[in-house]
């Protein structure tokens, strides 16, 4: 495989450059002196900010943006392998990689590469990890898979050697990084276009684990079933946390959440309260998220006021329960959640908010996962009081016809709870408008375009 030489400043091309991690790296090796360029299908905001930085962007993916003056092509996941440029890419002889290649040796040149993984929390995760280390002012690199308001985007190109990024497991991508420390924050199903069934799932988070070194950390959630299987053959050192097991290396005690559903716990280290958190997130998955990243900090000897002062001023990503404001004395909230944990865990912390009745607009995300996870979906929803659910986002995905909305929504109202379907955002908006009263709570939840029903209300 080619290997960058990050001393030899090459030109390098990427395919899908408006992708929100591969700007990000487009940036950062842009700022490290290497001609970059790219395509897209359309313009965006992100596109628009590489073009201010001298980055070449062209808009649709035709082979003519293949020409010889290239010496490095990197592709993203999303492009299909019948996409004009990516054929025209391979007939060209130019060496190529993919996204998840190029991440990895670009962690190959920091001492310090922290890989955050799992199924849910990955970016909310690296966020808190990312703020810990700009409070000890270690003037870390970050790649964060959403906007982070603390570094007013998704990238934060530092000067020492430590960089921070997510690590996902989607098509095994991740075992093409080169970490010296990793998290592991939870392994459940999901991605059932690519992985078969949880085995296949923990198998590759097994393989995770043992890409860490001799002198590698690897800090687990002690609450994933027969964790140990993924951690027995990593020759890195093994860290646990937990919010219930008390045999765990970090444990969050006596939990209380304020009026806003803001988390607050003690610490404990090794058995010993060390002292006393308060987070500016809501909801129990948040401590754990936290713990993680206190687990980490704490190996690294970065001073306890850091950690409290890091973990404080986090107060969310972007569709992470972003608050997006208040129409009508009607409270709106945003959430990326679209698995079932993460749709249960979002409810779960909106019930602990100041509301009279949460209203869930849910968007389910592509044809495989909803189909896989229909009766979970349909349990983790009737947390809400109110239901609203809008056809199915596609995504990469074509529909066959075998499920669809109004599927999910049989099984929600066979569990007694009120939803309603509509197939167009305007029929959406409308029956919110007739129907939310004062003081309730609307969530507007998938990682679709469902954010835009809320904006609309709002006028954003």
């Amino acid at each position: 495989m080619f290997q960058i030489d990050f001393n030899k400043k090459i030109h390098i091309h990427f395919i899908g450059i408006g992708g929100i991690s591969m700007s990000g790296f487009a940036e950062l090796l842009h700022s490290q002196g290497f001609t970059i360029s790219g395509s897209d299908q359309n313009e965006s905001n992100i596109t628009t900010h590489l073009e201010s930085l001298g980055i070449n962007v062209m808009y649709g993916q035709c082979k003519e943006n293949i020409t010889s003056d290239i010496d490095l092509i990197v592709y993203t996941a999303a492009i299909s392998k019948d996409n004009e440029e990516f054929i025209a890419s391979v007939e060209s002889g130019i060496p190529m990689m993919d996204r998840a290649q190029m991440v990895g040796q670009v962690m190959k040149n920091y001492q310090r590469s922290i890989a955050i993984s799992g199924t849910h929390g990955k970016t909310t995760t690296t966020s808190m990890v990312s703020h810990i280390f700009l409070a000890a002012q270690m003037d870390p690199t970050i790649s964060v898979g959403g906007i982070l308001k603390a570094i007013n985007g998704n990238l934060r190109i530092g000067k020492s050697e430590n960089f921070i990024t997510e690590a996902c497991e989607y098509t095994n991508s991740f075992l093409k990084f080169h970490p010296t420390i990793s998290i592991i924050l939870n392994i459940e199903e999901d991605h059932m276009d690519f992985f078969h069934n949880l085995d296949e799932i923990r198998t590759s988070f097994y393989n995770f684990s043992n890409l860490l070194p001799e002198n590698g950390l690897l800090i687990v959630n002690g609450e994933i079933p027969q964790y140990t299987d993924i951690t027995k053959d990593t020759k890195a050192t093994v860290l646990t946390y937990s919010t219930v097991d008390e045999g765990c290396n970090y444990v969050a005690d006596q939990i209380t959440f304020d009026s806003l559903g803001y988390g607050s716990f003690d610490l404990l280290e090794n058995g010993t309260k060390v002292d006393r958190i308060q987070l500016s997130v809501v909801g129990m998955h948040n401590i754990s998220n936290a713990l993680s990243a206190i687990a980490l900090a704490r190996s690294l000897k970065i001073p306890m006021e850091a950690i409290k002062e890091g973990l404080s001023s986090f107060k969310g990503t972007n569709r992470r329960f972003e608050y997006k404001g208040e129409v009508a004395g009607i409270t709106i909230i945003d959430d990326y959640a679209h698995h079932p944990t993460e749709i249960r865990a979002t409810l779960e912390a909106a019930k602990k908010y100041p509301n009279k009745k949460v209203w869930c607009v849910f968007q389910p995300h592509t044809y495989t996962r909803t189909k896989a996870f229909l009766n979970d979906f349909a349990d983790a929803l009737s947390l809400a009081d109110k239901v609203v659910l809008t056809d199915i986002y596609a995504a990469r995905e074509i529909d066959t016809g075998e499920v669809s909305s109004k599927d999910l929504a049989n099984l929600i109202e066979e569990k007694g709870k009120d939803v309603y379907y509509f197939p167009s955002f305007d029929e959406i908006e409308n029956f919110l408008l007739e129907n939310c009263v004062k003081g309730d709570l609307l969530i507007t939840m998938g990682a679709g375009n469902v954010v835009n029903i809320g904006e609309s209300l709002l006028g954003i």
